[in-house]
């Protein structure tokens, strides 16, 4: 059985997930941009704000509003150190559960698309998950339709290991990679 690919480097430079609070959370899952840029730490753009996230941002409020300490761990905002520019969403669904697991979510603004901010984005997620003590699994779960998050998945070393039929999201297949040396 061959070994899956190396672990990815990040180019700590480019990129960056800032997190958000629980006020910028209540403010994206209203539409309000101008109250989700009050209280978020960088600039947001319409996007932020488009009906497809507002799901998202509503069950990360909930989240947030019923765990502060979730907020450090949650999709927060894939910012361009260089551009200064914020291209899109990425976190993890929550903190590590009891199996060591964590799933990884990743969206990037159309306008900002095929510009390669969802692989940095998902090598941040994925060295923090290395550093993180006692995680050993992490999760993506994929629309069959989506086939560039599902190149980009096989590429990190992730494998299909099952599907779900997500409420909001529909069909999904289950994608999972091990942590190497099972979290540090």
């Amino acid at each position: 059985m061959s070994s899956p690919p190396p672990w990815p480097a990040v180019d700590p430079g480019r990129v960056q997930v800032v997190h958000l609070d629980a006020a910028a959370f209540r403010a994206l899952a209203a539409g309000d941009l101008a109250g989700a840029n009050a209280a978020s730490p960088v600039p947001l753009t319409a996007a932020f704000v488009d009906p497809g996230w507002r799901g998202v941002w509503r069950m990360r409020r909930d989240q947030v509003e019923a765990d502060p300490a979730s907020a450090a761990w949650v999709t927060g905002v894939i910012w361009d150190r260089a551009r200064q520019l914020a291209v899109g969403r990425a976190g993890y669904h929550g903190p590590p559960d009891a199996d060591g697991r964590l799933e990884v979510g990743y969206a990037v603004d159309p306008a900002h698309r095929r510009q390669g901010y969802a692989r940095a984005a998902l090598a941040l997620l994925l060295a923090r998950a290395a550093a993180e003590p006692g995680v050993r699994t992490v999760r993506l779960s994929i629309s069959p339709a989506n086939t560039v998050s599902a190149h980009l998945a096989a590429r990190f070393g992730f494998a299909v290991v099952g599907e779900q039929v997500d409420e909001e999201d529909g069909p999904e297949l289950i994608w999972e990679r091990a942590v190497p040396d099972g979290g540090s």
